[in-house]
């Protein structure tokens, strides 16, 4: 066993391997697969959040390595699983540099395992809230070139951040880091002001002490002075239909409505101008 491995608390649960239990992961303990069960079981639908979530990523990373940026950070990136940002990336870019932040040792550890070989792919331990370590970390400053445009990645993740964690400002310290021509990309629960909202919400916080829905209004307002690209900020299920694909489910424009659990997840993409 990794020393990684050997830190983690197999009696609390992990938003990361609870993430990765929803999308029909192994690497989970009973802890994390009560909290995903109940979602599963209790709010029945729930799941397609995740789903829906990561395919918007996998086209968001596509479209960032299209425009040219060969450098991402994904913050809070969770356990390894179909598509991870490297993957994609390289499906577009001769040899990309990417960094995964997570504050999961087990992350780490798998990370670390699945890049083994990768000299432009690395995995960082460390807590979202702490964007100067982070920043200063010797293997983040030995793959990104903040000379050049970076892609910051936050799938999922901000909405981890209770309103007195200010996730603008975190995002704002990064903005002011990166150069012109960077990008952010951003998804995040979307509150429906309904019971589900409510529901999934108070599960979030009576498990961890977090997970906070935002408005679209608060969702924009994460991207401080930004510029929004088109289409903006779109829910996931229906944010850049790429044409259909046989390995990825899409809904298309003229195909069936979301379900209330799918508009429940929006994104955006962002880039830095001046």
């Amino acid at each position: 066993m990794t020393d990684s491995a050997a830190q983690v608390d197999q009696s609390k649960p992990s938003i990361a391997r609870v993430y990765d239990y929803l999308l029909g992961g192994r690497d989970n303990y009973a802890v994390d697969r009560k909290v995903g069960d109940y979602f599963i079981n209790d709010l029945p639908g729930s799941v397609a959040i995740a789903y829906a979530n990561r395919q918007a990523m996998i086209r968001a990373v596509a479209d960032i390595a299209d425009s040219g940026v060969r450098q991402f950070i994904d913050m809070g990136s969770g356990l390894p699983t179909v598509d991870n940002v490297h993957q994609v990336a390289q499906r577009h870019l001769d040899a990309p540099r990417v960094v995964y932040v997570d504050n999961d040792p087990i992350v780490l550890a798998h990370g670390r395992a699945l890049l083994a070989a990768d000299d432009d792919t690395t995995v960082i331990h460390a807590d979202l809230r702490d964007p100067e370590a982070i920043f200063s970390h010797p293997d983040l400053q030995r793959l990104i070139d903040f000379g050049e445009p970076v892609a910051v990645i936050f799938s999922a993740i901000l909405h981890h951040l209770n309103d007195d964690e200010n996730p603008a400002e975190l995002v704002r310290w990064w903005t002011d880091r990166i150069p012109v021509g960077s990008q952010i990309y951003i998804s995040h629960f979307r509150s429906g002001f309904n019971e589900e909202t409510q529901a999934a919400e108070g599960k979030l916080q009576a498990t961890f002490g977090r997970g906070r829905w935002r408005s679209d209004e608060e969702i924009l307002d994460l991207f401080g002075d930004l510029e929004v690209l088109e289409p903006g900020l779109e829910i996931c299920a229906r944010w850049r239909p790429a044409e259909a694909d046989a390995s990825v489910s899409r809904i298309g424009p003229a195909e069936r409505e979301p379900t209330l659990w799918e508009q429940l997840i929006a994104c955006a993409l962002a880039r830095k101008t001046h």
